[in-house]
């Protein structure tokens, strides 16, 4: 099983930052894919940035040029910076994995338990 904790989520004035930060720990053999997930009040979960083991990255259109995602793999760490925060970015921000576990040969996904980012107009 791996556990994902996150932190970093706050409350902030619009055109503010908050760097979110996730920790997997647990039985990792390999980490594949990594990304930051949100939920707004009343909406869909949606992706907003995926990372790939070979550190290759995408955003979504509303965060591009704000938000920079990142992963230290000693450390089994995803990051999340967002810079020029809007009040629209407000939302529940999780944390997912596709990671193997020693002696499986298959891949599972892990969700962290969210975080929460405000944002004040």
């Amino acid at each position: 099983q791996v556990q994902l904790v996150e932190s970093g989520g706050g409350s902030v004035q619009a055109g503010g930052s908050l760097r979110l930060s996730c920790a997997a720990s647990g039985n990792i053999f390999s980490i594949n894919a990594m990304g930051w997930y949100r939920q707004a009040p009343g909406k869909q979960r949606e992706l907003v940035a995926p990372i790939t083991s070979g550190t290759n990255t995408n955003y979504i259109d509303s965060v591009k040029g704000r938000f920079t995602i990142s992963r230290e793999n000693a450390k089994n760490m995803v990051y999340l910076q967002m810079n020029s925060l809007k009040p629209e970015d407000t939302a529940v921000y999780y944390c997912h994995v596709g990671a193997t576990g020693w002696g499986r040969d298959y891949e599972s996904d892990y969700w962290g338990q969210g975080t929460q980012v405000t944002v004040s107009s």
